[in-house]
């Protein structure tokens, strides 16, 4: 049995998921609503307050599409209820980022701004100039936002300029020596 997929699921108080025949999972909650279509060899059902996840053979694909399952169910379940979050930091001298709209403008020393245009569902807040909140209800699309923004400029090994994930250590080189 898997043991990711073998964990039930516990639902929030404020949360509420349905399962159809055809495996579409609905969940509404106070961030809002999600919903994705479970694999046909995945069952799931709702037993009060917890959701169980099945599968309908041992096959090698399916218990891989078991664990999965479970993971994005819960996932789904976790983003109506809290949501989700990215932060990331900007460093180098004079780069900086601000909204203006629905656009995230970044001054990332180019000799252009980028302006990246913020996808529905998305909320973007900047605070001092060089810190980035991505937050949403969807995880992967949280954490695709968060990949393209730092994608325009990923930190660098020999000053550590660029723009990076709050935590993140970045390996630095050592630069040229003059003999």
């Amino acid at each position: 049995m898997s043991r990711i997929g073998k964990k039930v699921i516990d639902l929030p108080a404020k949360v509420k998921v349905t399962i159809s025949g055809d495996g579409a999972v609905n969940a509404e909650g106070p961030k809002g609503k999600l919903s994705w279509t479970l694999p046909k060899q995945i069952k799931g059902r709702v037993d009060g307050n917890t959701v169980h996840i099945e599968r309908s053979s041992e096959d090698r694909k399916v218990r891989a599409l078991h664990g999965l399952s479970r993971a994005l169910v819960n996932n789904i379940v976790t983003g109506v209820a809290t949501g989700f979050t990215k932060d990331l930091e900007i460093q180098g001298v004079g780069f900086k980022a601000a909204v203006k709209g629905a656009i995230l403008d970044l001054n990332l020393g180019f000799s252009h701004d980028v302006h990246f245009p913020i996808p529905q569902g998305i909320k973007i807040t900047v605070a001092e100039n060089t810190k980035i909140k991505v937050e949403g209800i969807d995880r992967q699309l949280v954490g695709q936002v968060a990949a393209d923004i730092r994608a325009y400029y990923p930190p660098e090994p020999y000053k550590g300029k660029g723009v990076r994930y709050a935590g993140e250590q970045i390996q630095r080189k050592e630069g040229k020596t003059v003999q």
